[in-house]
């Protein structure tokens, strides 16, 4: 007699109970296409620095904004100042730097004081302006060569007339600029800057003055340039979500027919869960939903990257966002607007950004400390430079005295190219998502970069988890079994078709694969079958499920009362109270007729037992992404599963993987997982979230298959991979080691350029513009190095250099074709 489920196990279909996830995942702080489950991913934030509420579709975090006073401000409001505006919002207005006008600080009474006398209206109109920018460079310039192309006696008058036009075109906004974040009690790189360009004024060398925040600004134009090429296009995933919807009118009888195609155009926000609408050739489905009538070819390459168009019959699921390329369909609302994939992928992608890598949070903690430093060095080089060097306290461009080096350092220790190091971690992002791959922040580049092991699980992940019943075998209590006689008392109508229909009664409603699969085996033979009513219902994740209930016989309605257990072969064995008839069991299981080859699930009812054989397929390609990652990765690889021994060698011998842990409860993979990440270093967990949810909690980084992921499974992972397979894996584990490299080069020319530019600027060896051209060109250089991670990424050195070479060769021999063509077709006179 089996014994009763322990008490506590809650009443919920197997696939959804995860309650060892919960304390895996409060246990162990970590790092962190359906729209239900996009809309449970969301990224832990630090709390110390991010705002309690999501951002809006239309903000972007701080680390991403273009424009100078984002990129290399180190204080507390950048992260508050800039929620609510776009990438142009920096631009327009000074009050969207954090400047409350109605508020009591510094900053406020200088900027209504400003807005009084018109001062800050000229500044936002001139702040941030390319073409206002050159024309002040292009006149600085013409004032600098005057000495050499002008006659003596108008040198002078030309010059200080150039510089009068062209210092305030610049000056204007980079003075209210630095005279607010003064006021307010801030020092960063913009009043580094102002600083330097008003001494020099002061001192006599307006010219220089004007070049430094001339060059400062033409670099920062640049730098937006950089950035808004390596964040991935937001704009274009909205421009794919229509604003309006074809909402169908059904007819009386509340049906819908393509007879009728009577519609309404309504705002996608106010579409109802349940409506009908209309999907024409050429348009993009405006909400998330299932083909009802109709099918068509559609392309999701924008969503998730995959550029094979799909088809969609009746019955199908359709993300919202989804390009109709021919026909018609109609297609029915599950969900509504807000939780559409198209939706959350754009929420994702922005908010996910803000968790910050290491290297960002350091920037964002010490920045300001950094910019008082330099404030004091620069002042201590003025005092002391006289006293120790004997240095004029006052100088110019030719004899450099303390306060003009002070200047230079002012200008060339100012942490620009530092600050934009963090931009390859906002690339790497793009790119990934670009190839359907989401991730909570550049946190995660630095965690996969960093690991040594991976581990996968077996069904649905390195399987396609598409399980079909090969075979319902009576083995244990039936008898027909017991006698070798075919008794119809035994079960009704028979063993086999009983049990199938108590199978699917407890299934409903399960997201397991096995679940799944006897449902699926159960549809069309339900009117031969007996009815089967649930009375009770218990589960107990990764084990199995108890249920009282009652079987009707179709040929008297006679009920009969029973209790049934369906789980995994161990679990339902260790059921016998009786070592004996526990061993009989086992045996009689070793003995099947179909071998120990399927994957395997056993029915207890009444002392009757029968195992369900189901067939599942190695994906396609999941060799290849194993070789990868062992033969280029590095990776120590291991395979988790709760299936038993001979199915999971089976399958590992299919995909190429040598470690194999099998008969693994969902607890057991937990204690694997923690062990394994205790002894050898950090591990990659992968699943589709079936039972994986406490192992993806307590792994380094947690990786889920987005489409068939539990909810759980999805709140824990760190990684969503919006396509099907695991081809991903490497790629993104391979943008995480290119990621962190370019970070470390970046850091690395940043500092170089920093150290070189300062102290030449000290020992006199640099002129102040020739200070700032050194420092904005090496924060250009940092941008250029960063914006490299949208390349593909490679796995060693000697591949970047052999992808460099073919680039190159492939570039010289388009070249050289083009001027043979041109010769050929050049026509002697």
């Amino acid at each position: 007699m089996p014994t009763p489920f322990p008490a506590g196990c809650s009443a919920t279909p197997r696939g959804m109970q995860f309650r060892a996830a919960s304390a895996a995942s409060s246990a162990a702080p970590r790092l962190q296409p359906s729209a239900r489950l996009l809309r449970l991913w969301r990224p832990r934030p630090f709390a110390h620095h991010l705002p309690s509420k999501p951002l809006p579709v239309a903000s972007v975090p701080p680390v991403l904004l273009p424009r100078a006073r984002r990129s290399l401000a180190f204080t507390p409001r950048a992260h508050s100042n800039h929620h609510g505006h776009g990438h142009h919002g920096h631009g327009q207005c000074h009050c969207h730097h954090g400047v409350n006008m109605h508020g009591g600080g510094g900053g406020a009474t200088v900027m209504r004081l400003a807005k009084a006398i018109g001062w800050a209206d000229i500044a936002d109109a001139l702040r941030d302006h390319l073409q206002v920018c050159c024309i002040s460079l292009g006149l600085l310039l013409i004032a600098a060569a005057c000495p050499h192309v002008a006659p003596l006696n108008s040198v002078g008058r030309l010059q200080a007339a150039l510089i009068a036009v062209a210092f305030p075109l610049v000056g204007v906004s980079a003075a209210l600029d630095a005279l607010v974040d003064i006021a307010d009690g801030r020092i960063d790189i913009h009043v580094l800057m102002a600083l330097a360009a008003f001494a020099s004024v002061f001192m006599g060398n307006s010219l220089e003055g004007g070049l430094l925040l001339a060059m400062f600004s033409l670099a920062h134009t640049a730098e937006e340039y950089f950035t808004r090429k390596s964040m991935v296009d937001v704009r274009e995933l909205k421009e794919n979500h229509p604003e309006f919807a074809l909402l169908l009118e059904t007819s009386g009888d509340g049906s819908t027919r393509f007879s009728n195609l009577s519609h309404t155009k309504v705002p996608v926000h106010d579409l109802k869960v349940g409506s009908h609408i209309l999907v024409r050739a050429g348009e993009a489905v405006p909400v998330d939903g299932e083909v009802y009538q109709g099918s068509s070819t559609v392309t999701i390459e924008h969503l998730t990257g995959e550029t094979k168009p799909l088809e969609r019959t009746v019955g199908d699921a359709i993300p919202g966002g989804a390009r109709n390329l021919e026909g018609m369909m109609i297609v029915q609302v599950p969900k509504s607007w807000e939780d559409s994939t198209l939706n959350r992928i754009v929420q994702l992608t922005e908010a996910g950004k803000i968790n910050k890598p290491k290297l960002q949070r350091w920037l964002d903690e010490f920045g300001e400390h950094y910019s008082r430093a330099v404030v004091v060095l620069s002042l201590l080089v003025a005092l002391l430079g006289p006293l120790l060097f004997k240095w004029p306290f006052f100088g110019n461009s030719v004899c450099r005295g303390s306060i003009y080096r002070a200047l230079g350092l002012m200008v060339a220790a100012s942490p620009c190219a530092l600050a934009a190091a963090p931009l390859a971690y906002a690339t790497a992002i793009s790119s990934l998502t670009r190839k359907g791959i989401l991730l909570k922040g550049g946190h995660v580049l630095d965690a996969l970069s960093a690991c040594q092991s991976i581990a996968f699980d077996k069904t649905g992940t390195l399987t396609t988890g598409k399980l079909m019943c090969k075979a319902i075998e009576p083995i244990h209590g039936h008898l027909d079994v017991r006698n070798g006689l075919n008794d119809s008392s035994c079960c009704t109508p028979s063993c086999e078709s009983e049990a199938l229909a108590v199978a699917a009664a407890m299934e409903k409603g399960t997201t397991h694969p096995i679940g799944r699969a006897v449902l699926d085996h159960y549809v069309g033979k339900d009117k031969d079958l007996p009815e089967v009513v649930l009375q009770s219902f218990e589960c107990l994740p990764g084990r199995g499920v108890f249920a009282t209930l009652s079987i009707t016989k179709a040929s008297n309605n006679e009920n009969k009362l029973s209790t049934a257990a369906i789980g995994s072969v161990e679990y339902i064995s260790s059921l016998y109270r009786s070592n004996g008839e526990c061993e009989q069991v086992k045996e009689a299981i070793r003995s099947s007729a179909y071998g120990p080859e399927f994957v395997q699930a056993a029915l207890l009812m009444d002392k009757k037992m029968t195992l369900f054989h189901f067939e599942d397929e190695p994906r396609a390609g999941a060799c290849e992404v194993i070789s990868t990652l062992r033969d280029k990765a590095k990776l120590r690889i291991m395979m988790l599963t709760g299936d038993h021994e001979s199915s999971a060698l089976r399958v590992a011998k299919a995909v190429c993987i040598d470690e194999v842990h099998c008969c693994l409860k969902p607890e057991d993979k937990l204690n694997k997982v923690k062990a394994v990440s205790s002894r050898g270093g950090s591990l990659i967990m992968v699943g589709d979230g079936i039972n994986d949810a406490p192992a993806l909690a307590a792994a380094t980084v947690g990786v889920v298959l987005a489409q068939r992921a539990s909810a759980t499974a999805v709140a824990a992972a760190d990684v969503l991979l919006l396509q099907d397979n695991i081809c991903g894996v490497p790629f993104c584990i391979a943008k995480a080691r290119q990621t962190t490299s370019l970070v470390k080069q970046s850091v690395g020319l940043a500092l170089s350029c920093i150290l070189l530019a300062a102290l030449s600027s000290v020992l006199g060896f640099l002129p102040l513009w020739l200070t700032v051209l050194v420092h904005e060109g090496g924060t250009l250089l940092v941008c250029l190095n960063s914006i490299r991670a949208l390349n593909a990424p490679t796995w060693s050195l000697a591949d970047e250099i052999r992808q460099l070479v073919d680039v190159l060769r492939k570039y010289i021999s388009a070249k050289l074709n083009s001027s043979s063509n041109c010769a050929a077709h050049t026509v002697p006179l």
